[in-house]
């Protein structure tokens, strides 16, 4: 018998969605390469960064989302996605794992290319930003999600920590695409607690 949903309606185990699992930290491109090996469609979003060291520079690519991996599975894969070595859960909510819409999928998708690309845009006077900060992403594939301002690299690149499947993610922005979020009644920013 198949389990039911949340709404009460059967679950077919047989119907494959995107999934966020969380992962022993710098574990990921091992969990991906045995996803895949178990011919388990994963996708693993990574950005290059310039990495310094005291005899030398280079080019290293990163999770965008330290610890996460997704993958296409449904529900008969998950006991064996599960003893997959350095995965440690599915992202859930109610002991059901939660679907991420295939439209987030390529929103990241989009954006590691942007990223990758160097696609910067136009720098304006901006208003200054303030640690702690609301903050809504304002172009790009992420356009009109909030978060909170966790960092500022330099003057040009900050750390968003969004809410992507009821977790907080960190993600590399340039300050060109967020704006602050103004408490309507005050005219003032609004700055939020984690």
């Amino acid at each position: 018998m198949a389990p039911n949903n949340q709404s009460g309606a059967r679950i077919d185990q047989n119907v494959r969605h995107w999934h966020a699992i969380y992962v022993r930290s710098r574990a990921e491109k091992k969990v991906l390469s045995q996803l895949e090996e178990m011919g388990l469609k994963a996708y693993l979003p990574l950005i290059t960064k310039v990495r310094q060291w005291s005899d030398r520079r280079m080019k290293v690519d990163e999770p965008l989302f330290r610890s996460y991996v997704f993958v296409y599975s449904n529900a008969k894969e998950y006991i064996p996605i599960l003893n997959v070595y350095g995965v440690l859960k599915f992202v859930s909510f109610e002991n059901q794992a939660v679907n991420v819409p295939e439209n987030q999928i390529l929103a990241i998708k989009k954006f590691v290319a942007d990223y990758e690309r160097g696609e910067e845009y136009r720098m304006q006077n901006f208003e200054e930003l303030k640690e702690g900060q609301l903050v809504r992403i304002i172009t790009g594939p992420m356009k009109g999600l909030k978060g909170r301002l966790e960092s500022i690299e330099n003057k040009r690149h900050l750390i968003v920590y969004i809410d992507v499947v009821g977790q907080y993610i960190p993600v590399h922005l340039p300050r060109a695409k967020v704006e602050p979020v103004y408490d309507d009644e005050k005219g003032k920013s609004k700055q939020i607690g984690r």
